[in-house]
């Protein structure tokens, strides 16, 4: 067995071939080749020198093959993934892992039984915003936190392709909801959520959610709340946590559009009224310069190669796979009790 690892894409739109040039770019793995079902996808593989397979199936009898990694169409990943498994492959599935617990569960019963890897590609773990913010977090910079903002805002409406149609497991929150809500997850490995209450639109359009929006309270008494809109001419900060000694702001994706306000003088309270529409307030007042302080915010810089790196450590070294199974189960009763509460406008009360 060569130290390599050969592997294929199937379903070669944008994460597709997302994922052949990053593997492209690795000594470690090679690119057996891709599988679409569109001609036009497959013609564009060929014209970057990419080989085509014939067929799903024939993906499945290349013996050289030890990995696949599925980009198609979320109602397709069990189906495609449990026959690549049962095949001898190892696996990476796009997001999000499927469409229902039951789908799940079968999908992992598979992996166990087969003895194969079978893992998601939550790349969205490795984004600078989200681990600047989860520094601060950690590092208890502000304080207790009780609560944490996530939002992802766009103003072009839910896109025009599979994305927006149900039978294909279309909508935002399988979109890009569930890259928030897993990082939010993962940010609270060890801190429940008890209840959920959220809400889906349909703007613009009439099958599928095209925004989502959820609060949930943990069991500490953290309350998250995590929103993506595709309505929005004016967007919402991408971070805003708030702490009982101050306050961090990371406005965009760009970590360095950020600042953190820390009290230093609790004690001090005396403020100077503004006005305030048509009367005054102290209350709302601004705190006096001597007791808060703008602070740096430390960035953290990801690096998604230590995905790819990890399943190959997990294929040949036998290491721990960094997305796991608990994880995923974890994800999946969040995805069902946001869908449950939208339908009855009420709140969930789960533990997960």
């Amino acid at each position: 067995m060569s130290d390599k690892i050969k592997m294929a894409v199937v379903g070669y739109g944008g994460m597709g071939n997302w994922h052949t040039e990053k593997i492209l770019d690795r000594d470690d793995f090679i690119l057996g080749g891709i599988w679409d079902i569109k001609e036009e996808r497959r013609e564009l593989a060929r014209s970057k020198g990419i080989f085509v397979y014939d067929s799903f199936d024939a993906v499945l009898a290349d013996d050289e093959l030890e990995l696949i990694t599925i980009a198609t169409w979320n109602d397709e990943h069990k189906p495609l993934a449990i026959a690549a498994m049962k095949a001898g492959k190892n696996v990476v599935c796009e997001k999000p892992v499927t469409m229902s617990m039951a789908d799940l569960n079968d999908m992992i019963a598979c992996s166990e039984k087969t003895g194969k890897l079978f893992t998601v590609h939550q790349n969205r773990r490795w984004d600078d915003d989200y681990l600047t913010a989860k520094k601060v977090v950690d590092d208890n910079t502000l304080g207790k936190v009780f609560r944490i903002e996530s939002r992802v805002h766009g103003s072009r409406g839910i896109p025009g392709d599979w994305r927006a149609m149900k039978k294909h497991g279309g909508g935002m929150l399988l979109d890009w909801g569930i890259h928030l809500l897993d990082q939010i997850l993962f940010m609270n490995e060890n801190n429940p959520i008890i209840s959920v209450f959220a809400q889906l639109t349909g703007i613009t359009n009439d099958e599928c959610d095209d925004g989502c929006y959820v609060t949930m309270i943990h069991e500490n008494g953290l309350t998250s709340y995590v929103e993506v809109a595709t309505n929005n001419f004016i967007s919402l900060p991408r971070w805003y946590v708030l702490g009982e000694n101050g306050s961090s702001i990371i406005k965009s994706w760009d970590i360095y559009d950020s600042e953190t306000v820390l009290v230093y003088n609790w004690e001090n309270l005396d403020a100077v009224p503004i006005s305030a529409g048509q009367g005054l307030t102290k209350t709302m007042a601004p705190r006096t310069d001597d007791t808060i302080k703008t602070v740096e915010m430390e960035p953290v810089r990801g690096d998604l190669t230590e995905y790819y790196q990890n399943i190959y450590n997990v294929i040949r070294n036998g290491e721990e796979q960094l997305i796991k199974h608990w994880q995923l189960r974890r994800s999946m009763t969040l995805i069902e009790s946001i869908f449950e509460s939208s339908a009855k406008n009420e709140v969930i009360h789960v533990r997960i």
